[in-house]
């Protein structure tokens, strides 16, 4: 079991139960999945190659292989026809989801540039979390002497809260750093 996890099931399930007041464990809001998106859009219509580059960077920090996100129509004005590669993502769930959310809050998160702390209004009213990062090579796993070109990713974090509020609180026992605190 991951360390994040084991802090999940030992600390934090019992404070939300408390806290909130719920009367089934299945209730207490937990992590359900964490997807990260790099977008390339126009870098990606102009040269394919950088797509590749994306897949394996994305896939050294998730520990896992993206899929290639393609688009779903033509759009003469944006120069991309059905079918053409833009982007990357990947779903992390379970043992891995745990590992990346420890490694971006612990690792990750203190290595970024005038970092002061991620916003609290990101909630999507479901109990969703979504952030951005402006640059890849946050994370150690990425080298930046073969890192062709800096590039910013999305990363959603999927609960089973019902509220923001719950959400918020799950967070705040990853010690996920607010800037409000």
């Amino acid at each position: 079991m991951t360390r994040l996890k084991e802090h999940y099931q030992k600390d934090l399930k019992p404070k939300l139960k408390e806290k909130f007041g719920y009367k089934n464990d299945m209730a207490i809001p937990r992590l359900d999945k964490i997807v990260v998106n790099i977008g390339m859009g126009r870098e990606a219509v102009t040269d394919a190659r950088r797509i590749q580059g994306a897949v394996k960077e994305l896939s050294l920090i998730t520990g896992q292989k993206p899929v290639v996100t393609k688009s779903r129509k033509s759009i003469a004005s944006f120069k991309t026809r059905e079918g053409m590669p833009l982007g990357v993502k990947v779903t992390l769930r379970g043992a891995r989801m745990y590992e990346f959310m420890d490694r971006l809050v612990n690792v990750a998160m203190p290595r970024i540039r005038d970092f002061r702390g991620i916003s609290p209004k990101s909630f999507d009213g479901r109990g969703n979390y979504a952030m951005g990062l402006k640059e890849q090579i946050v994370f150690p796993e990425i080298n930046y002497d073969d890192v062709e070109q800096i590039r910013g990713m999305d990363i959603m974090i999927c609960t089973t809260a019902n509220t923001d509020q719950e959400a918020r609180a799950l967070l705040d026992g990853f010690n996920l750093p607010f800037t409000d605190r």
